[in-house]
């Protein structure tokens, strides 16, 4: 993913305990908050979202959930953030629920899979 998304150095954050979640620190400014910093955000229950940090440091704010199968390629990431810092308005501004979090799926297996080929090897398991 990080490399996907063009990003190095320690910008990831993983917990990998249930519910699993995922901070990835973005580089550059959503034409909408140009004074705030940008984040994706992923969780096992709704996917990938785009938030922006508060003036506080403390809390982020959703503007878009991708809205897509919950752990979609990095490619497809990718182009929805290139679109998000490009100014489009695309995915949801409403959580949409893609699985639940005590689903009986191969999660754990595809998260798995997705930490050897989407994170790098900075990224810190809680």
């Amino acid at each position: 993913m990080t490399e996907a998304l063009g990003l190095s150095g320690n910008s990831s954050y993983l917990q990998s305990e249930h519910p699993a979640s995922l901070y990835l620190a973005l580089d550059g400014r959503l034409t909408r908050f140009p004074d705030r910093d940008v984040a994706l955000l992923w969780d096992e229950e709704r996917g990938w979202a785009a938030a922006v940090e508060t003036h506080s440091g403390a809390d982020l704010i959703v503007v878009a959930y991708l809205g897509h199968h919950v752990l979609p390629p990095p490619a497809l990431v990718a182009g929805w953030v290139a679109r998000l810092f490009q100014g489009i308005s695309v995915g949801s501004i409403r959580p949409v629920r893609l699985r639940s979090a005590d689903a009986d799926d191969d999660l754990a297996g595809q998260l798995i899979a997705f930490g050897r080929t989407g994170l790098t090897s900075t990224t810190r398991s809680a």
